[in-house]
């Protein structure tokens, strides 16, 4: 069982990847914005991070920048429905796993995260 955070400002995105990662039998914990998600980052420690790009305040990117500086190993799957090039490689830089666009095929991320969790 690995522990799983679900950073999304939307509810309803939050809700399906929390109840899709527990039927998977993960311990999953949620973030409405970046600041949480830092915070929970400490206590949480997560193995796996799925992260919106968009977000109101501290976006995606910030908060994968405030999340490097407290964890370099942590593993994030960035998402968006805004793919801009400039964004992708920015993340890219930071070391995400895997970019996934938005609206996304729950059972592909489903097997991008077993993919992710068994080879780390």
């Amino acid at each position: 069982m690995a522990k799983v955070l679900i950073v999304d400002d939307q509810l309803g995105v939050r809700r399906l990847l929390f109840e899709t990662f527990r039927e998977d039998q993960h311990e999953v914990e949620m973030a409405a914005n970046g600041t949480d998600a830092v915070q929970l980052l400490k206590t949480f420690k997560p193995d796996l991070i799925l992260m919106d790009m968009k977000m109101p305040g501290m976006n995606g990117l910030e908060t994968l920048g405030k999340i490097r500086a407290i964890d370099r190993q942590v593993g994030v799957i960035m998402m968006t429905a805004y793919g801009d090039a400039q964004n992708m490689e920015q993340a890219k830089d930071l070391g995400i796993l895997y970019y996934m666009s938005k609206p996304f095929d729950l059972f592909d991320l489903r097997k991008r995260v077993k993919e992710i969790l068994q080879t780390s």
